[in-house]
């Protein structure tokens, strides 16, 4: 397992030792090592994934199965190429932001993509670059190089294609937008375009999952990785909202509204929404619905506000990301001048 202390990383290592295999998962500290992998018997590897001596050391031996979780560019998938002999299955964690609509627009263009309906995995994709994988034009772009040189090499690689992923464990979990809203006993709930924007998301478990019914199942293939439904922005708001037992008032708004209030990260119209029929030809079964994947994650973000958050687990309130999706005193504003104007 390449990149085992991520939120990908951990859910697959835990799935791949409960499925009977013996996991190895490196990482550069120790120290970031989730517990419930080494209480689950997965070995702890110090190793860098971008230092060649250390894949080396780590990836000579050989393995039955890698699966790489922090591959990003074609130099970090060639690195992987003087080891395809003794590598029995490899699953390259990829993206969806690889594809592009039929006027070149994708997930990280200023103006969204229109695919007219769920994107297979013969959409077409970004032309392959070099560019900063960290910007928006780049990350897509060194996606599409780093899997075009995995399956150009003749390796078994099953190239993943997840979503918004979700669960325990995340970097950015998107749902605490909702969830500290609840936690903060707001009474109102803003959701603009009504809450319509949806952005198909994938539950860290399920892609979990899915790598590991590769993992067992060499091949070159390219796979999307979603949960089975595809939740626009109101109905997440709303399976958050029945999981804590909260009561608000939603507030639909329309195209009055000034643009950005009541922004949620799954904002996107028109939607965004994955096919995932070529995963389940194979014979793959989702874990379970958003509904269903998404309650683990939850209950990790309510645990994590109650005892004060000592993992740092919470976005930083000066977060850049999710400042603006907690703009209370602008919203309040907004619904006192709107009742101002309804009761005069």
């Amino acid at each position: 397992m390449l990149g085992g202390n991520g939120q990908v990383g951990a859910a697959a290592a835990l799935r791949l030792a409960a499925d009977g295999w013996e996991v190895t998962s490196s990482g550069r500290s120790a120290d970031r090592f989730p517990r419930e992998l080494l209480e689950a018997g997965v070995r702890f590897a110090r190793s860098d994934r971008y230092a060649a001596g250390d894949l080396r050391e780590l990836l000579y031996p050989g393995a039955d199965a890698v699966i790489d979780c922090v591959g990003y560019t074609a130099a970090h998938a060639r690195m992987l190429l003087p080891f395809r002999q003794g590598i029995g299955s490899l699953v390259f964690i990829s993206s969806k932001a690889v594809y592009i609509d039929g006027q070149g627009r994708h997930s990280n263009s200023d103006e969204p993509p229109d695919f007219g309906a769920p994107v297979t995995e013969e959409q077409p994709t970004m032309a392959p670059s070099d560019i900063d994988h960290n910007s928006r034009e780049g990350y897509g772009a060194n996606k599409v190089a780093a899997e075009n040189v995995l399956l150009d090499s003749g390796m078994p690689v099953s190239v993943l294609r997840p979503s918004r992923i979700h669960g325990t464990g995340a970097s950015r979990p998107r749902e605490w937008v909702f969830v500290k809203r609840a936690l903060d006993g707001r009474r109102h709930l803003l959701l603009a375009r009504a809450g319509r924007g949806a952005n198909h998301p994938t539950a860290a478990v399920s892609l979990a999952a899915l790598a590991a019914f590769c993992a067992a199942r060499p091949a070159a293939r390219i796979l999307n990785s979603a949960d089975p439904d595809a939740p626009d922005g109101l109905a997440i708001s709303r399976i958050i909202a029945a999981h804590l037992d909260c009561a608000w008032t939603e507030v639909p708004l329309d195209e009055t509204a000034p643009g950005d209030l009541g922004d949620h990260p799954w904002n996107t119209l028109p939607p965004f929404a994955l096919n995932t029929s070529a995963a389940q030809r194979l014979g793959f079964v989702p874990i379970g619905s958003y509904a269903e994947t998404v309650k683990a994650e939850i209950d990790w973000l309510v645990q994590a506000a109650r005892s004060g958050d000592p993992a740092g687990v919470l976005p930083s309130p000066e977060d850049r990301y999710f400042r603006p999706f907690f703009d209370y005193p602008r919203e309040d504003a907004w619904l006192d001048g709107r009742s101002s104007s309804t009761h005069p």
